[in-house]
């Protein structure tokens, strides 16, 4: 059964039988708003290119690593992305991210998941926008975080894993942020750690 988190929200990382994940997927899907009809028409409608990264910090608030379209990899081997969606075409996760808990280094405290728009068009072109995690063993749906993203922002911080007490939590932020890159997001992101 799947948890709907709602903005604020903290939920353990761990299956009915108390057991945690260990191995997770962050998906996230949207879809282009319909063209608007009028004078200014061509806003609406086309393509829009969102991009799902995640940074990795320490204790102490600094950034260890980053996992977004132009790398792939952490440099640890725990997280992998599975690459660009440059459309939002299709059901389901357009982009999405896989996280090995037991693998990610012990000094990394926190992954921040982010979504900015590449192509710099505000969230006012995107609906239907939501963050999934998956338990990657089965490929169930263990919680989902509906975005509410329409705004004239370009970004957002979608949630946090963190850990607490020897186990990980999840945490769903929804803060709007303005930025292309996933760099320009660093400050904003501190912030929310």
């Amino acid at each position: 059964m799947s948890i709907s988190l709602q903005k604020g929200q903290k939920i353990r990382l761990a299956k009915e039988s108390g057991t945690a994940l260990d191995r997770v997927i962050l998906g996230l899907g949207w879809d282009v708003a319909a063209k608007k009809k009028g004078i200014l028409s061509f806003l609406g409608g086309g393509e829009i290119d969102l991009d799902a990264s995640c940074l990795m910090f320490d204790e102490a608030r600094q950034l260890v690593d980053v996992v977004w379209f132009e790398q792939l990899r952490s440099r640890d081997g725990s997280i992998q992305h599975t690459g660009d969606n440059v459309t939002g075409a299709g059901e389901g996760d357009d982009e999405q991210i896989i996280v090995e808990l037991s693998r990610v280094p012990a000094q990394v405290a926190s992954l921040v998941f982010v979504v900015n728009s590449f192509s710099g068009q505000s969230f006012e072109r995107v609906q239907n926008a939501f963050c999934r995690l998956l338990d990657a063993s089965n490929q169930q749906e263990f919680a989902t975080y509906q975005l509410n993203a329409q705004g004239d922002h370009t970004a957002m911080i979608m949630a946090k894993l963190y850990r607490h007490a020897g186990e990980w939590r999840m945490h769903a932020i929804g803060a709007y942020a303005q930025g292309k890159t996933v760099q320009s997001l660093l400050p904003v992101v501190i912030n929310h750690i």
